[in-house]
């Protein structure tokens, strides 16, 4: 049997027929259904052993890079795209003030039932609605938002630059789009480090923590194929977004890209 073929995706084709090392001719999507079906209540633990814990810093400065405005009487909307948990919303809505408002959309319903638990029981599920719905085809109108977010969403998602495409038709202009993802280390020593964890550690703490460990290995393989930082923000800026750029964290391990529809 060949070996994987572990080359980062460099174009977006690439993306929609790999499912972590595997190639696919079709059926991505009820793949990574399936997954996330088998990881939602465990998703936030599941980011924690590929972080070590350090994506609750990325997500806060995500949130503070957002700047949600906190003046209680200027409406503003936000949508958090592939976001079934809240994490990303209900950290939002408790930044800024009482007119904002975030809509999560998510296309797996387990997700979502998590988000909705945890939006009630922290009082914000007033201000934080969650829809099921594709990432490829929103239901939403054009210049609908004000800010549109991802986080470790987009790599999952079969046809990633039509779902930024999107993302820049609903927003208005002027809005923000910000996506926080897995990317590429650049500092020498810790590439290797984090990639014998990634690799070796992840899906055994997976099976030992969670009892199934092939969730955990696809989403560490499906970071492996995801495209380098410079050549995702290529795709934003493709998508029609301006003054695209992105912020490492943690040498790379994780990368926030930012863009505006101008």
């Amino acid at each position: 049997m060949d070996k994987p073929d572990r080359r980062r995706a460099e174009r977006a084709e690439e993306m929609r027929h790999s499912f972590g090392y595997r190639r696919l001719d079709a059926g991505k999507q009820d793949l990574v259904d399936a997954v996330f079906d088998r990881v939602a209540r465990r998703y936030d633990l599941m980011n924690d052993l590929m972080s070590g814990g350090m994506h609750r810093l990325w997500k806060a400065a995500m949130v503070a890079r957002l700047a949600p405005p906190r003046a209680p009487a200027r409406r503003w909307r936000a949508l958090d795209i592939a976001g079934g948990t809240g994490d990303i919303a209900l950290r939002i809505a408790a930044a800024g003030g009482a007119g904002v408002e975030v809509t999560v959309l998510d296309i797996n319903p387990a997700m979502l039932a998590v988000g909705r638990e945890r939006a009630e029981r922290r009082g914000l599920a007033e201000r934080v609605t969650f829809i099921e719905g594709n990432a490829e085809e929103l239901p939403f109108e054009t210049g609908s938002f004000d800010a549109c977010t991802i986080a470790f969403g987009v790599r999952n998602v079969p046809r990633m630059d039509r779902a930024l495409a999107e993302a820049w038709r609903v927003l208005r202009h002027g809005g923000r789009f910000l996506c926080l993802e897995f990317s590429e280390v650049d500092v020498p020593l810790l590439d290797r480090l984090y990639e014998e964890w990634s690799m070796r550690v992840i899906p055994r703490l997976g099976e030992i923590v969670a009892g199934d460990g092939e969730p955990y290995r696809y989403l560490v393989e499906s970071v492996r194929k995801f495209p380098r930082q410079a050549r995702f923000a290529e795709m934003i800026a493709e998508a029609g977004f301006a003054r695209v750029d992105w912020t490492n964290f943690s040498g790379g391990i994780a990368a926030l890209h930012s863009g505006w529809k101008l």
